[in-house]
């Protein structure tokens, strides 16, 4: 277990829980990252003292810095600040939690250090997976997953490997016992409806999840099942797997977090309460378990472990997000960030809850593909895609 983590993204929902394990595990916190919350910001950075704060926003970090003057640390401002603390000198573990893009140049400057990520920011693999897989595997970066369902998956792999290499990672090679990877998902809201059930949502019945405490965007996401298709895409860059052989079923329970078919047709889970303190915990301390503070699952009380196929007809994001994982370039970049504000949009009552489906498949049909991109290529595509979809809305 490493001593000293560095969190970006503090302030968010996996921001706050990780605070919360660090607490626990008595890990310090070197350097704290966040976007506009600045009370919150200062709260955690009186209480966990870190060297270095890192706030996304310049205005916000002007009111930050004058916030904290009295107290030991140093706050840097913008991407280059969320980059200087993702490669703070006393962290051993970086754990990226910032939501969207912003995250991308970050995970890369931690994952050119070298030194372990605890991903919980989907969208760099989304956008960027075979360049950021390829950077950890010059670098020897170790990418640790914090999502439920790929800490599942890794953790499920994991159990077939610790005899056989010192330690595994996910940006290891693919694995030829592997047969496909199942992931859950809740359903979230909605499950069970129809479209015409559909039509009228609004962001208030869309943010009710059923299990999970997450914050506004993901949630959202796991209402239009984009969440799952984003994490099928993420999970065939972290494991080395086709797109074509990750199976996504519904599991309303949320016991059973993600599985593992082998070829031999034997599968493994992963169980729990569904609280992500587990995964981010097991992200820090891994290849060790420690005591957490996730509730005990009690089997006997379980009735029941549902499985469902998913209706991409009332959710065609997640068809959508299907379709496109299989192509190369810039595609699953614009796609999400297409996504990404289109949410935005729904958030604020700019567009239907069909309208985000809409917006992001204009998207894909106006900005062209690039298939062999650089890092500036796929900065572009995501910014080319959030100006058309600001514009389809100014523009009506």
């Amino acid at each position: 277990m490493f001593d000293a983590i560095s969190l970006l993204g503090s302030t968010g929902s996996i921001g706050r829980q990780t605070l919360e394990v660090a607490e626990l595990l008595k890990i310090q916190v070197c350097a704290l990252g966040a976007n506009r919350n600045i009370k919150l910001l200062e709260e955690q950075t009186r209480k966990f003292r870190p060297s270095v704060a890192a706030v996304y926003d310049d205005e916000s970090a002007r009111d930050f810095k004058a916030r904290v003057r009295d107290l030991d640390v140093r706050v840097v401002a913008g991407m280059d600040g969320l980059i200087e603390a993702a490669a703070v000198d006393e962290a051993g573990v970086v754990v990226t939690a910032v939501v969207g893009t912003a995250g991308l140049l970050p995970t890369l400057a931690a994952i050119e250090t070298g030194r372990r990520v605890a991903l919980a920011n989907k969208e760099t693999l989304v956008c960027a997976g075979e360049l950021v897989i390829k950077r950890a595997r010059e670098s020897g970066a170790t990418i640790i997953p914090v999502d439920s369902e790929h800490s599942a998956i890794f953790q499920c792999l994991e159990t077939q490997t610790r005899n056989r290499v010192n330690e595994h990672s996910c940006n290891a090679q693919a694995r030829d016992d592997v047969k496909q990877l199942i992931l859950t998902a809740s359903g979230g809201p909605f499950r069970g409806k129809n479209r015409s059930m559909l039509q009228d949502v609004t962001p208030d019945m869309a943010l009710q999840h059923p299990n999970w405490s997450m914050g506004k965007k993901v949630t959202i996401d796991s209402a239009t099942m984009m969440n799952k298709g984003l994490e099928v895409i993420e999970a065939a860059h972290l494991f080395s797997i086709a797109p074509e052989r990750i199976k996504v079923v519904v599991h309303p329970e949320s016991i059973v977090h993600s599985m593992v078919e082998f070829i031999d047709n034997s599968v493994i889970a992963q169980l729990a309460v569904p609280d992500m303190r587990l995964p981010i915990q097991y992200a820090l301390t891994y290849p060790r378990r420690k005591p957490s503070l996730a509730a005990e699952l009690d089997v006997t009380q379980l009735s029941a472990l549902t499985f469902e196929q998913p209706d991409t007809d009332a959710f065609p994001c997640l068809g959508l997000a299907l379709e496109t994982s299989r192509l190369r370039g810039t595609a699953c970049a614009v796609m999400n960030a297409a996504n990404e504000a289109a949410v935005e949009l729904f958030l604020r009552g700019s567009i239907s809850f069909y309208g985000i489906y809409e917006t992001i498949l204009a998207a894909l049909d106006k900005i062209a593909n690039i298939e062999d991109p650089s890092i500036e290529d796929i900065i572009a595509a995501d910014e080319a895609a959030k100006r058309f979809v600001r514009g389809l809305v100014a523009s009506g």
